[in-house]
This record gives C-alpha cells, structure tokens and sequence, in this order.
C-alpha cells in the first residue's frame, strides 16, 4: 500500500510539474506588451493603433516638432506621449502634449519643461490640470492632485508651491516664477513646516530647513550601505576635476532611495545628493534589482549599465585624465 501511494504521488507531481511547464510560454507570452505604433493620417494628425490594425487613439493632434514621429513608429515606453496639441481643443495653460495608457485611456498632460513634457525626478513629473499643477509617477498615476498655480520639481523629498504667481520674463529665452504665497510641500503633497534647530540630515529650501523625510526597513538600509562604501570614491570621480580646493564638509554625498519596485519597474532607485542636499541623478543614479543581485548606473538617456563595469571604466578615464594634467591639484587614490 505505501508504495502504491508513493508511486501515486510522484506521478501526481509529474503531471502538476509538466502542466506548470506547459503554462510558463503561456503566461509569458501574456505577459508581453501588445505592440502599439503611432499612425500618421492623410491631414497630417496623429493617432495610435495596435498591431491589428485597430485604432487606440484617433488621430486628433497636430505635430509641430522638428523630431516628429514617423508613421508606423513603435511605442516603447509604458504609456503613451503624443507631442503637439490636439485639434477642436483649447490649449492647457504650461502644458506639453498629452499622457495615455496602453489602451487609449486618457491620463494626463504633462507640465511643460525645456521645450517638451517634464522630466522624471525622484519618480514624479508634473502634470497640469485646469491651470493647477501636480504629480504623477512612471505608471501614469496621479499622487499629488493639481492644486497650485505652480510647483518645483523634487528635490531631497521636498518641492516648493506658490498660488497667486505668475511667469516673469527674465531675458529673450527664459522667465522664471514671480509673485503669490509660496509655501513647502513633502512628498506626500502635505505642507511642510520648517524646524528651528536643523540636523545634518534635514535639507534646506529658500533659506529655512525641513526635517529628514526618507524612512527605511533593514533591507533598503542595506542597500544604502552598498553604495555609502563607494561614497569617497564615488565623491572623486563626480568631483575632482571640476574644483580645485574642497572644503571637508564639502566632501560628503548622500544616497537616499526615491522609487521602490512596482508593477512595470522592478526596481530600486537610488539618487545621490551633494553635500547641501542637492539632485546628481544625472551624474550619479543607481538602480537595484529587487532580488539586490543586480545593480546599475543609469546613464543619461535611461540606459543601465552594471556598476562594475561603470566604475571600472570610470577610474581608467579619471587615471587617464590625471596622467594628462599633471599640475592639477586633486588625484585620485584607489584604497
């Protein structure tokens, strides 16, 4: 009897096994993005369709970019940015072009920033709604609602609002934000209260400090440490050829985790900061896999590379560079 079920068992587990096998192409294959392209009609307009042939997006906006999309373009990203305004509709005030989900589902139109949507920081851009601007993430979610005249980007978990304010021109090319009640927003899109007696972690906005904001479990401090055991190093290879004498408070850069894993980004962020707190994401930006097998230097068109082969490569130029300015004053030591 016991090897009867013994048998019974194993044979069970075999079929359970072979139909799990069976099922993985199946759920990977579901798993896989529908491929989504851009299409250009007979007036000109711009619209999406899936690989059917089927319309997602009418073709209703009028581009106007030089670096204009072509017909039949593939869609890479996880939702969808048509550029350019859309026709039989009034322009939102500061808005560039227009957010959608892969099924056509309007999400949002992005605040407008150096000529197109707003850059990605600290894992929100702006987007404006009735003249109100706010935040959403990579997934096209909104987390801070539209509620002031203006807002800054991010940074070190605090963004600066005002209401009342309005675009004062500076010179022919740029205009910056004047006027209104300005206020201090965290993360979170609560008003933020300064403290009178600051840490060295608490980050200073318009001359008043606020208090440290970015919160850890054992596992994310973990991965913190990593990258605290480059800091000197790190600090040479972002700093040493630009300045010629650092001060020693100067020399300091802290990372702090800014995005977590979540559906569509199966990673860790990682910014670093300067000694007075602020953004090196374009110099100095990390992911983490979510296992923490796996890390990454970002570069500046989003691309990963492994941080070891990165570092590697890095020291090499920066050796090089000194081998070349003999007389500057910094050099590089490796430990």
């Amino acid at each position: 009897m016991q090897s009867f079920w013994a048998a019974y068992f194993i044979l069970t587990g075999m079929k359970k096994l072979f139909f799990l096998l069976f099922l993985i192409p199946i759920f990977f294959f579901s798993q896989k993005k529908e491929v989504l392209r851009y299409f250009i009609s007979e007036d000109s307009l711009v619209g999406v369709k899936n690989q059917k042939g089927e319309i997602i997006i009418p073709a209703e906006f009028r581009i106007y970019s030089s670096t204009s999309l072509k017909n039949g373009e593939k869609i890479k990203e996880n939702i969808i940015y048509i550029e350019g305004r859309k026709i039989n509709e009034a322009d939102e005030k500061n808005a560039s072009g227009y957010m959608y989900d892969r099924k056509g589902n309007f999400l949002y139109q992005p605040f407008i920033y150096d000529n197109g949507a707003d850059y990605f920081v600290e894992g929100v851009r702006r987007f404006v709604k009735n003249g109100k601007v706010g935040f959403a993430d990579q997934n096209g979610k909104i987390v801070i609602e539209a509620k002031h005249d203006f807002v800054s980007s991010f940074n070190y978990g605090y963004a600066a609002f005002c209401n009342g304010c309005d675009w004062e021109k500076i010179d022919d090319e740029h205009s910056r934000m004047a006027g209104g009640i300005w206020g201090v927003m965290n993360y979170k899109g609560e008003i933020a209260q300064p403290v009178s007696n600051p840490s060295e972690k608490d980050v200073e906005v318009d001359g008043k400090y606020y208090p440290y904001v970015f919160q850890y479990n054992q596992k994310e401090k973990e991965i913190l440490q990593f990258f605290e055991k480059y800091e000197p190093l790190l600090f040479d290879l972002h700093a040493l050829p630009f300045v010629d004498v650092f001060l020693e408070k100067e020399k300091k850069l802290f990372f702090e985790i800014i995005e977590r894993p979540k559906e569509n980004f199966p990673y860790y962020r990682i910014n670093t900061y300067n000694w007075e707190k602020r953004n090196l994401d374009n110099e100095l930006g990390f992911l983490v896999s979510e296992d923490r097998k796996k890390i990454y230097k970002m570069n500046y068109d989003e691309e990963k590379e492994p941080f070891n082969k990165w570092l590697k490569e890095d020291i090499r130029i920066m050796l090089k560079y000194q081998e070349e300015h003999p007389d500057h004053p910094n050099k590089l030591e490796i430990k």
